[in-house]
């Protein structure tokens, strides 16, 4: 009745209570002597009501009792059917189900209850139950009216959910049927349904003949990719068939073959045997899987054929495309599961490969192709670097800003990683041009490449990878310039004067002055003998891009792939390596991006991975000292890379000890200690006001640790320490300095001195703290890298200094 309906609220607000009126009208409706468009509206909302939430809904069980009867009723409306096996999904897993397949005979129907039983999660085994009658169904000749393309959908769902429902017997059945559909469809357009209105013809005209892409008519059998403006039974079957077949296959394609004797005819014989056998019998004779295998084969030629034609619509283009990548994959799988296919699929992929290799529209389909030959050139005996080349190569370089190629590409590598490394040196080379996906795609990419890192590195690229992974972010910019550079006009992409100084970084991507090194920062392979300082100039000049979202994000990423750099280089780098990371880790402290974040970030990761190299090889401080001494005597590397010095200073104190290294001199000692005193004292002398600079509390503590673990092992040096110490009361306690330090810190620095100091009164106790022997080192106390000593010092200060209110004696 007119206003007798109050609409519905939005789906996420019904309350439960208004959700239980609201399926009472619509039972009432359904229970009524006519469906007609009320209940399909009703129905229609209460499918929306209960889809779109994440929250489970819940339904009178009478009530979906009733969708059940409905659903199974010979007398509603397809449509009514439709919404009721929808709305049943959506409550699955449901205990009130009834439904059952076994009797079913209308292929419609049994497609919409098998729906709604798989939908369960395999409760009760309904998959293999489903299964088992889809089977049953296909393998008699079917009513007229009825189709089988509407159980095929069914069947892929049930062997994605459960493959071992079906029996040998079972896929047997199904194969020698897929094996028709692909085969044998009409080639003949089908007919359009009479409308049964006032003007409609019942004298149709004859359909004529499908066509192929381009237009021409087509002289082969029917494929996915043939066209008509009407289709036939069979040629839905066979579009269903080809959509399933890498699934079919990948379940049963290979199961009971029988794997070829190593004396038996080699691969060669066995391919011209099967051309011979598939030209002179009848390919009926072959057993199901045989056979299913040489039309599913047939068929992937032909697509591959039928994908050199030009497309007359834009989207039979993006078909041909994906079509080609599918059949591709399927080859693929036919020759794992039978050589004899292998050398007539290697012959024609060649070819193939040969023909888009050329076009980026097809650079997707390079994949599939570069997978057949990684899985089979070996047996081939087809040698297939150039193909690896050219994929690692002009892709990257030419296509990194596609995003979905770029995941498709570096899945790739890391599915394949373990082969590439086994079989081609082309992908370790190759590391600076997947990068760039990386540096363009990074949040997306960040956990592939964590998977992928390990098999780029080793002792030959890890130097070059560890300057790429801190130039990341300055790559990401470098790509964009180039991206802008190439869609300027050609009239303004001439060279720039290198007589005038390029004013932006566009100008600069075209400057004979800043060239090769755009040049080498994109370079696409690895260049170990060229040098990366070259690059500080053009950091400089990419400063502009800093700020720009992509180019921090990418800085975001490299922390983490720092990390697991050094725990994967760890594993392999001997002294020499340790050794040279090391000095290019003090000289890139200086030489990053201009991003202050990534910079901290960059410091952070830094510092503790150097403790971490130092403990692999403690007798680089020894064969570094050079380099460590200059490090740790510049100033300003304690204001700006407070974690890094902090962390090369603890290294000094800690290793430089004869326990670590024989030729640890005490001349040496001494020089470090020199070197550290003075810095010592440059930060803690006092100074006017005005000019009192602050510290970071750690460095100093650190510093003043370092100086007195140096001084127990030269011990003439423990004056010279005490004295210092000493002087750090007046320090703390100068009104210059508590104005720019708070009073926890400098509460800190003077315990810190104070028990120090203690130790130093009982040298050999200080000897024994602070240079015990290696195999003791793991201690608690040894490992500390902050600014708090160890409990020893605590006990030695508690023995030092008399318990308050006890006289001395």
């Amino acid at each position: 009745r007119p206003g007798s309906r109050r609409p519905l609220p939005p789906s996420r607000e019904i309350q439960e209570e208004e959700l239980r009126r609201f399926a009472s009208r619509v039972a009432a409706l359904l229970q009524g002597p006519e469906l007609g468009p009320e209940a399909v509206d009703c129905l229609q909302r209460l499918h929306l009501t209960v889809a779109a939430t994440k929250y489970p809904r819940k339904l009178d069980g009478k009530f979906v009792e009733l969708l059940q009867t409905v659903l199974c009723s010979s007398k509603c409306p397809e449509q009514i059917q439709v919404l009721c096996a929808a709305i049943l999904r959506e409550m699955s897993p449901c205990n009130d189900l009834i439904l059952s397949c076994d009797e079913i005979q209308d292929t419609k129907l049994l497609s919409l209850v098998s729906s709604v039983l798989l939908a369960q999660g395999n409760k009760k085994a309904e998959a293999s139950a489903v299964g088992q009658r889809i089977v049953k169904v296909l393998e008699r000749r079917l009513p007229e009216g009825q189709s089988a393309q509407y159980l095929l959908p069914v069947l892929s769902n049930v062997i994605s959910l459960s493959p071992e429902s079906l029996t040998e017997e079972q896929t047997n059945v199904v194969s020698r049927k897929m094996a028709d559909w692909l085969r044998y469809a009409s080639i003949q357009q089908g007919v359009a349904q009479p409308s049964g209105g006032f003007f409609s013809n019942p004298r149709t005209r004859q359909p004529g003949p499908v066509t192929e892409v381009d237009g021409a008519i087509a002289t082969d059998f029917f494929t996915v990719l043939s066209v008509g403006q009407y289709y036939t039974q069979d040629q839905w079957l066979n579009v269903q068939a080809f959509s399933m077949l890498r699934n079919w296959l990948l379940c049963y394609g290979g199961k009971g073959l029988k794997t070829p004797s190593s004396d038996d005819k080699s691969g060669m014989d066995r391919s011209v045997m099967s051309v011979v056998c598939t030209t002179s019998t009848s390919s009926r004779l072959l057993p199901p899987k045989e056979r299913l295998r040489e039309k599913a084969f047939e068929y992937c030629q032909r697509l591959i054929e039928q994908s050199n034609r030009r497309p007359l619509k834009k989207d039979d283009g993006d078909l041909q495309k994906a079509c080609l990548i599918e059949a591709v994959t399927i080859m693929d799988i036919i020759c794992k599961q039978d050589s004899s296919y292998m050398y007539r699929a290697a012959s024609f992929l060649k070819i193939l490969h040969s023909r888009i290799c050329g076009d980026a529209t097809y650079a997707r389909a390079l994949l599939p192709i570069a997978q057949f030959f990684l899985n089979h050139s070996k047996m081939a005996a087809v040698d297939s670097d150039a193909i690896y080349k050219h994929l690692f190569t002009d892709i990257p370089a030419q296509l990194f800003h596609n995003p979905s190629l770029a995941f498709e590409f570096v899945q790739f590598c890391k599915d394949n990683s373990q082969l590439f490394t086994e079989t081609s040196s082309i992908f370790r080379q190759s590391f600076p041009n997947l990068f760039k996906f990386l540096a363009w795609n990074s949040p997306p990419l960040i956990s592939e490449f964590v998977d992928l890192l390990p098999f780029l590195l080793d002792a030959g690229t890890a130097i070059e990878i560890f300057h790429l992974l801190l130039d990341l972010p300055c790559l990401t910019a470098a790509l964009d310039i180039q991206l802008r550079s190439t869609a300027l006009p050609t009239s303004e992409r001439a060279a720039s004067d290198p007589a005038v100084k390029p004013a932006t970084c566009l100008e600069a991507f075209r400057h004979p002055l800043y060239k090769s090194m755009f040049q080498y920062l994109l370079r696409t392979k690895s260049a170990p003998e060229d040098a990366p300082e070259r690059l500080i100039p053009l950091r400089q000049l990419l400063g502009s891009l800093a700020s720009s979202p992509r180019v921090v994000q990418c800085a975001e990423t490299v922390p983490v792939l720092l990390e697991l750099f050094f725990r994967v280089v760890a594993e392999f780098a001997d002294g020499p390596l340790i050794n040279q990371l090391v000095v290019l880790l003090l000289q890139r402290s200086d030489q990053l991006y201009e991003i202050p974040a990534f910079k901290d970030d960059v410091y952070r990761v830094l510092s503790s991975q150097l403790v971490m190299l130092c403990k692999l090889h403690p007798a680089l401080i020894v064969e570094l000292s050079k380099e460590i001494l200059e490090f740790s005597g510049t100033v300003s590397n304690i204001q700006n890379k407070e974690a890094i010095f902090t962390h090369v200073v603890w290294a000094i104190g800690e290793y430089m000890s004869v326990s670590y290294d024989k030729r640890c001199t005490v001349e040496q000692i001494n020089r470090f200690f020199e070197t550290l005193e003075a810095m010592l004292f440059e930060i803690t002398q006092l100074r006017p006001l005005a000019s009192t600079s602050s510290y970071a509390p750690r460095a100093i503590s650190v510093l003043m640790a370092t100086l007195t673990k140096l001084a127990a092992r030269s011990q003439d040096l423990i004056p010279r320490v005490s004295m210092f110490l000493s002087k750090m009361r007046t320090f703390v306690q100068s009104p210059a300095v508590t104005s720019v330090y708070c009073e926890e810190d400098l509460e800190e620095i003077l315990i810190r001195a104070t028990e120090l100091m203690n130790l130093l009164k009982m040298p050999s106790v200080a000897q024994f703290v602070f240079t015990p022997p290696v195999d003791v080192a793991s201690t608690r106390f040894q490992r500390e890298v902050n600014d708090s000593l160890p409990f020893a010092l605590r006990i030695v200060t508690h023995l030092l200094e008399p318990a308050p209110g006890c006289m001395p004696g």
